[in-house]
C-alpha cells in the first residue's frame, strides 16, 4: 500500500476513534454549555453546524474547476438529503434534535475521510467500503455510548449516522471525484467489501444484543414492563443492588467519566413515569408503576441518587393511591416508562440470522468477483 494511502487510512480511523472516546467528554461539554449560556444551547451548536457546513461549501467550491453543474448539483442534493432527513425525524426536543444534526456534520467528515482512503479501489467498491466503514463506526460509537452515564446508545441513531455517512459520501463524490470509476467490482475489491461486509455485520449484531436485546416481564398483580433482564433475573439484581449501595451507594451527582447502571437507570425511568402519571391523574398507572418499583427496583427507592435523595411514596400517599386504584378499572397494564426500544429476539436467533447473512455474503466468492472483473475489463 503507498504511503500516501496508508496515512489516509490513519487519519480515518484515528478521526473515528477519537469521535468514539470523546462521548463521555461531549456530555461534559454540552453540560457546560448549558451552564455558562442557559436557554442558548440550540443557537450556540447550530451556529457551529452553520459554520462547520459554509467551511465545508468553501473548500468545495475551491476544488470544483471542471463538471461544474453536475458537481454542485451533487453537493445540493447532498445537502437537501440531510435537510429532509432531519425534518423528518425531529422530535419535540429542539436541543436534541440540533444534536442530531451535529451528528450529521461529525458523520460527514467520517464519510469524507473513508471515500478518500477507499478512493484508489476505482470501483463500486469505493461507495460499499465507505458505508460499511460509516456503520462499523457508528455502531462502535452507539455501543460506547450505551455504557456512559447520560449518554445514549439505540438503533436509531445507529442509522441516523449511516443517513450522515450517504450524504457525507455524496458530498465527498462532488468535491473529489475518482479519476477512474467502474460500477462493477474487481475480483480484490469484492473480496475486501465481503470482508468488511461480515465484520460490520458481526460489529452491528454485538451492539444489538448489548443494547437492545431484552425482556417483556409480565407480573400477574401489574402487568408487564420491558427490562433487560428477565423477571428472576431482576430479583437477583435487585438483591445484589441492595447489598452493594448499603456499602458503596451510587453517586449523588452525575459522574459522565464513569460506568452507567443499567439497573438504576431502569429504576429512575420507571420513577419518572409514575411521577409523571400521578401528576397527569392516571392514578391507576401510577399505583402500577409504584408496584413495580417496590417489587423490582425497592433499592432505587431508598438510596439517593443524581436524580434526588428520596423516590418511595410517604405512607399517607401510598395508601391513598392504593384506595383510589382499587376503584379502577382497565385494560392490562403495560407499562412504557422505559424510552428506548426493548427487543425480546431470542439471542441466538439473532446470531443465526448473522451468521446467515454472513455465509450468504461469502457465497460464490470465486465466481461473482471473477464476472465483475471480466465486465470491469470491457
Amino acid at each position: 500500500m503507498p504511503a500516501h494511502r496508508a496515512t489516509r487510512f490513519l487519519v480515518a480511523i484515528g478521526v473515528s476513534l477519537l469521535l468514539v472516546l470523546s462521548a463521555p467528554f461531549v456530555g461534559q461539554i454540552r453540560g457546560e454549555i448549558r451552564r455558562a449560556f442557559p436557554g442558548h444551547f440550540v443557537a450556540i451548536v447550530g451556529s457551529v453546524i452553520a459554520v462547520a457546513v459554509l467551511i465545508a461549501i468553501a473548500a468545495a467550491i475551491r476544488r470544483i474547476r471542471d463538471r461544474k453543474a453536475q458537481r454542485y448539483g451533487a453537493i445540493a442534493l447532498a445537502l437537501l438529503l440531510a435537510t429532509i432527513y432531519a425534518t423528518l425525524n425531529a422530535g419535540d426536543n429542539p436541543e436534541s434534535n440540533v444534536v442530531e444534526l451535529f451528528h450529521f456534520v461529525q458523520y460527514g467528515l467520517i464519510a469524507l475521510l473513508f471515500y478518500r482512503a477507499w478512493q484508489p479501489q476505482g470501483d463500486l467498491s469505493v461507495v460499499l467500503l465507505t458505508l460499511l466503514s460509516g456503520l462499523m463506526v457508528g455502531s462502535v460509537e452507539e455501543w460506547f455510548q450505551w455504557f456512559i452515564p447520560n449518554r445514549v446508545g439505540e438503533m436509531k441513531d445507529v442509522f441516523l449516522n449511516l443517513a450522515a455517512i450517504g450524504t457525507g459520501l455524496l458530498f465527498a463524490a462532488a468535491v473529489d471525484p475518482p479519476d477512474r470509476w467502474r460500477t462493477t467490482l474487481a475480483r480484490s475489491s469484492a473480496r475486501t467489501v465481503r470482508l468488511m461486509a461480515t465484520a460490520t455485520m458481526v460489529a452491528f449484531a454485538t451492539f444489538l444484543q448489548i443494547v437492545h436485546l431484552g425482556h417483556r416481564v409480565p407480573d400477574t398483580e401489574i402487568g408487564t414492563f420491558e427490562s433487560r433482564w428477565s423477571g428472576e433475573r431482576l430479583l437477583a439484581v435487585q438483591a445484589e443492588r441492595r447489598t452493594r449501595w448499603a456499602a458503596s451507594p451510587p453517586p449523588v451527582k452525575l459522574v459522565r467519566l464513569s460506568r452507567e447502571d443499567q439497573y438504576l437507570t431502569e429504576g429512575i425511568q420507571h420513577v419518572r413515569e409514575r411521577n409523571k402519571l400521578w401528576a397527569g391523574g392516571n392514578i391507576r398507572g401510577a399505583w402500577l408503576e409504584n408496584r413495580i418499583l417496590e417489587k423490582y427496583y425497592e433499592p432505587v427507592l431508598d438510596t439517593p441518587t443524581h436524580e434526588g435523595a428520596r423516590h418511595r411514596w410517604p405512607t399517607e400517599q401510598r395508601a391513598d393511591a392504593e384506595c383510589r386504584a382499587a376503584g379502577t378499572a382497565g385494560d392490562p397494564y403495560v407499562s412504557r416508562a422505559y424510552p428506548y426500544r426493548i427487543l425480546t429476539w431470542p439471542p441466538a436467533l439473532v446470531w443465526l440470522g448473522v451468521a446467515a447473512a454472513c455465509a450468504i455474503t461469502n457465497l460464490g466468492r470465486d465466481v461473482l468477483p471473477q464476472r465483475a472483473h471480466v465486465r470491469a475489463g470491457r
